[in-house]
């Protein structure tokens, strides 16, 4: 038996509408599309896959769990590592992305940006 944990293979974000979730991450992160239908995208984020999954299909896939409302507040981040953050915060702004905050030196000697995506995932990029 191989060791427990192993690397995250896949992260599933519900969103709204899959349409306007797919052109941002298309947009933004500069990513084919690995896998598409009716329900869900995919993107290829190195060796982890990003699954977008329409709301109304992720009911069943976490019942009787309950998929929560974009408006509930973020519960969530992802970080991406960049070499230089002023430089990624101008490309991302050039691609129509508002920043939330940054870029900014942390007290724990890390400079970072955060932006959202349309379902109100909070992403950060970080040296």
């Amino acid at each position: 038996m191989e060791p427990w944990p192993q690397a995250i293979g896949a992260i599933t974000l519900f969103v709204e509408d899959l349409d306007a979730a797919k052109e941002f991450y298309r947009k933004v992160f500069d990513l084919p599309l690995t896998f598409e239908d009716n329900d869900s995208a995919v993107f290829s984020f190195e060796n982890t896959i990003i699954n977008l999954l329409k709301t109304d299909a992720a009911q069943e896939l976490i019942e009787p769990a309950a998929v929560a409302d974009r408006e509930a507040g973020s519960r969530i981040q992802f970080t991406i590592n960049v070499d230089d953050v002023d430089a990624m915060c101008a490309e991302l702004t050039a691609r129509g992305v508002d920043l939330l905050n940054g870029p900014m030196d942390r007290p724990w000697g890390v400079r970072t940006a955060s932006f959202r995506d349309p379902d109100r995932h909070i992403w950060e990029i970080a040296k």
